[in-house]
């Protein structure tokens, strides 16, 4: 396979760059099929701009579900002219264009890992107090002052007032932590993927946001610390078990 593919992420000042776990859904993948590509930053105040010079409509939209929102992931195949938004659907055309890689989301499963993200996704409100300070912090100035617009505009307070108290921070981390507790009552113990031996979709979605939430907290923090040891030490085993597909490249 040539260099077809161009995915389109959201720089940072860390180290690895890549942070959103939006975007790592879809890294994962690429990196977990060995399918050749090549990375494309993109700030945030650009992404519109690059969906119009594609020619192709909001990946979503906003609250009012008319306004256009504009997202990345991105990814560009040259090899077939494709142009795919959304980490899901990003998954679905690789498998489905590239057979020889390892399925992501194996066959018949497609709406057992729609629901199992929907449902895992609505278990991260919590994380919210810690998210979106710790991503204005990393941010370019660019993207960080359209992330503090944008995020105030939409939550009605600004990301200064976002920051806990550190007495508050505790009783927050609780919060996250009893939510998490309830995805792993879903899991089978001694498991560390949903289906087995094999990540899965399912599981790029839950070290995606893993991975996120280490980024949030710090990862030499005492809080990462203690989350990762969290139910019999799950997130961080996850975490670690994906770190061979962390490339970024």
């Amino acid at each position: 396979m040539s260099m077809a593919i161009v995915f389109y992420d959201i720089p940072s000042k860390l180290p690895i760059n890549a942070w959103s776990p939006n975007t790592w859904k879809a890294r994962y993948a690429l990196n977990f099929k060995g399918i050749p590509y090549r990375t494309e930053w993109v700030e945030y105040p650009d992404i519109e701009g690059l969906y119009k010079a594609f020619g192709i409509p909001a990946s979503a939209t906003k609250k009012d579900r008319v306004t256009p929102y504009y997202t990345l992931p991105l990814l560009r195949d040259s090899s077939t002219g494709a142009i795919i938004s959304e980490s899901a659907t990003i998954v679905e055309y690789l498998d489905a264009t590239y057979p020889d890689t390892p399925r992501v989301i194996p066959p018949g499963t497609r709406a057992l890992h729609a629901a199992f993200t929907a449902a895992f996704e609505s278990q991260l409100k919590a994380i919210n107090p810690f998210s979106k300070p710790a991503v204005n912090a990393i941010l370019s100035p660019r993207s960080q002052a359209f992330f503090r617009k944008t995020r105030e505009e939409s939550l009605g307070v600004t990301v200064g007032d976002m920051l806990l108290p550190g007495e508050h921070r505790a009783s927050e981390l609780a919060v996250v932590k009893d939510d998490l507790g309830k995805v792993d009552k879903w899991m089978t113990k001694g498991h560390t993927f949903v289906m087995g031996e094999t990540p899965t979709f399912a599981d790029f979605t839950m070290s995606a946001w893993i991975f996120f939430l280490r980024i949030c907290l710090g990862e030499d923090s005492p809080e990462w610390e203690e989350v990762s040891s969290w139910h019999d030490g799950r997130w961080g085993k996850l975490v670690k078990g994906f770190e061979k597909y962390e490339a970024v490249v």
